[in-house]
């Protein structure tokens, strides 16, 4: 056994198993998470039908709860535990809460089995599955950082950031998989099930794995000398100076590479499957395929900061980002629907309406003025508001008095806006690449950040420290990124406009970093 610069024991055979059993934990629990949101519209189907105002509250709360308001507070709950009695065990905690949580999900009754109780386990089930994610990411990041040699850090960390992509490629694979094995209608009675509750057998494989493990070398010293944390939350927020990486890490940090991989991820689906009119599962095929080409370049990144720095590739990382986001959402679009390209530059369309309230978060719209605009922005056509006293759409030679779907989408057809993508005129190679090089900017920002999140704060609050900024970050910059970007592009016309919402956070984030983010590579962590 050898030593290495930070006298933190060097074994080979363990530090495999270390860096497999956090990583395919961080798969499965990612799995666990991203698979509601790959299957909520047949979920929103099931469990929360629109005629029922009670049922459609308890939507939003099964979306945002878990999404938003429980991750910083499991980040705080576990970041608790984990500071006090180890990291090997509170990340044991969290894989089984999730586990448990997703596969309890697939043997819910549906809302036309047990009415309102239907919606009510599901957002009971959401929030356990929010709670269990804000301690997993922390714990498994910290837990590889504390037994990585010092000069590999960044290698070492980066597996918990592919193994992000990795769940979300497994959980592609399974839904479209399970749904090739049966019919349509099978799969919308109960086979969408299946994905749920395979979740078992991964927890089970998971928990195996991580038994085998020993507790962190950095916190058995800590705990061996006394010095482990009374009380980490009021620790960590009553220094002053821990206080200000702790905004640094949410600002700068966590923000920033959350927007650009929810918009490589998340928005390039809803991207591909609204505007450019791609049917969903060839547009999560598209995803795939380039997630699993560009995968490999998390760990070439994590490799790349252990040489030349993590903050130098992360603010280069953000500064592609704002450079190429435009260009690559253009080729995309370019390469699944270029129809919609030349009839938007034909035929433009006005939308003539008065002032309406329209509302992101509502299933459906209610008045005509919000409906019209609603219909537009799913189909994905450009179009220019003008204000008037009733709704009307112009468009070509066409002229529509008030909003009827059959006649909108007759005139647009008319005006050469396909309803769907042409499969003849499709460049698939054009949208593998813009999705390839949307998740390769993802790995340049998101490869070495477990390592500088593991480096910028102090052993005895760590686990607090970098989970509660990062989830806060990844709850809300990222989880409200869908709806404001649909907020932006419908008072705007422009169905590229939302990504300025990503490009203005990134931009954030690198003003942030630039100026008060320290360098981070090559830090005794033991302290």
């Amino acid at each position: 056994m050898a030593t290495v610069s930070d006298d933190l024991p060097l074994d080979v055979k363990r530090d495999r198993l270390v860096i497999l059993a956090s990583s395919l934990g961080t798969v499965f629990e990612w799995y666990d998470f991203f698979l509601y949101g790959i299957l909520a519209a047949l979920i929103g189907k099931l469990f929360f039908p629109i005629d029922d105002p009670t049922a459609a509250t308890l939507a939003s709360l099964a979306t945002f709860g878990a999404g938003f308001g429980v991750r910083p507070l499991g980040a705080m709950l576990f970041g608790h535990y984990g500071d006090r009695i180890g990291r090997k065990y509170t990340f044991l905690v969290t894989i089984t809460l999730m586990g448990g949580a997703t596969a309890a999900i697939g043997l819910l009754p549906t809302y036309a089995m047990a009415g309102l109780w239907a919606p009510a386990l599901l957002v009971m089930l959401r929030l356990l599955q929010g709670l269990a994610l804000g301690g997993e990411y922390g714990g498994a990041a910290i837990y590889v950082g504390e037994h990585a040699p010092r000069k590999r850090r960044g290698e070492y960390t980066s597996w918990i950031q592919i193994a992000v992509v990795g769940g979300f490629l497994l959980c592609l694979l399974v839904v479209l998989a399970t749904r090739a094995l049966m019919t349509a209608e099978q799969f919308d009675a109960w086979g969408w099930r299946i994905p749920f509750l395979l979740s078992l057998l991964m927890l089970a494989i998971s928990i195996y794995i991580r038994m085998k493990l020993s507790e962190s070398p950095v916190f058995t010293a800590m705990k061996a000398a006394g010095t482990t944390a009374k009380n980490p939350i009021k620790e960590a927020f009553s220094d002053k100076a821990n206080v200000g990486n702790v905004l640094v890490a949410l600002f700068g940090v966590a923000a920033g590479l959350t927007v650009v991989y929810y918009t490589s991820q998340f928005g390039t689906l809803y991207f591909l499957t609204g505007t450019a009119g791609v049917g969903e599962t060839e547009a999560l095929i598209y995803l795939a395929v380039g997630a699993l080409v560009a995968a490999p370049l998390y760990v070439g990144f994590g490799i790349l900061s252990d040489r030349i720095g993590r903050k130098k590739l992360l603010l280069i990382g953000y500064a592609l980002s704002i450079l190429l986001i435009f260009p690559l959402f253009h080729m995309m679009a370019d390469g699944a629907n270029p129809a919609l390209a030349r009839a938007t530059a034909e035929n433009p369309v006005t939308l003539e309406l008065p002032d309406c309230d329209f509302s992101v978060f509502a299933r459906t719209q209610t008045n005509e003025c919000a409906k019209a605009l609603g219909f537009l922005t799913k189909r994905g056509v450009a179009y220019a508001r003008v204000p008037a006293e009733t709704v009307a759409l112009v468009v070509g030679d066409s002229r529509v008095e008030g909003f009827d779907a059959d006649a909108f989408a007759a005139a647009l057809k008319a005006a050469g806006y396909p309803e769907k993508a042409d499969p003849a005129q499709k460049q698939r190679w054009k949208i593998i690449l813009a999705v390839f090089a949307m998740v390769a900017l993802s790995a340049m920002t998101y490869g070495q950040v477990a390592a500088i999140l593991v480096e910028l704060f102090p052993a005895r609050v760590r686990y607090t420290s970098m989970s509660v900024p990062y989830h806060i970050g990844t709850g809300y910059f990222g989880g409200f990124l869908p709806f404001i970007q649909q907020l932006i592009v419908v008072n705007t016309g422009d169905p590229f406009a939302g990504l300025w919402y990503t490009v203005a956070v990134v931009a954030m984030a690198f003003v942030v970093s630039a100026i008060w983010l320290p360098e981070t590579r090559g830090r005794d962590i033991r302290v």
